[in-house]
């Protein structure tokens, strides 16, 4: 049982420079399901909410276009990555630079473990690690 009840991890929110760019990674390169996309003209912003199932029961990735920003966010040094777990990590890793992705950390074993990762880096520069959950 849960140390907090009630409590459930619900999204994640990145600050995107080009909304319609990053969705387009996340649906067309990471095979996410665009779940919606909100204006908020007094606050002028877009939010889309993008993820592999309902956000009633899934945690999703919140997109957050910040109307009139024309220079790229600084990714900082607190902000790791997100994470997906896959199975063939290398069949994944292949499709994905056929999809244009970039991929700054090919597949293979982790330094200090068995267990295989790769990175993959969205438009914005955010990092996206895949997990293989066949070899965990």
């Amino acid at each position: 049982m849960s140390d907090a009840p009630g409590f459930r991890y619900m999204h994640t929110m990145i600050r995107v420079l080009d909304l319609d760019k990053s969705i387009a990674f996340y649906t067309e390169v990471l095979g996410m399901t665009l779940l919606r996309r909100d204006d908020y003209p007094g606050g002028k912003f877009t939010n889309a909410f993008v993820g592999y199932g309902p956000e009633d029961k899934e945690a999703v990735v919140e997109l957050t276009l910040n109307w009139g920003r024309e220079e790229p966010y600084e990714i900082g040094t607190g902000f790791g990555h997100l994470a997906l777990g896959v199975n063939d990590i290398y069949a994944v890793c292949a499709e994905l630079e056929k999809r244009g992705a970039k991929i700054p950390r090919k597949p293979g074993p982790m330094q200090h473990g068995t267990t295989h990762i790769a990175f993959v880096e969205d438009p914005d520069g955010y990092k996206i690690e895949l997990i293989g959950l066949d070899t965990m």
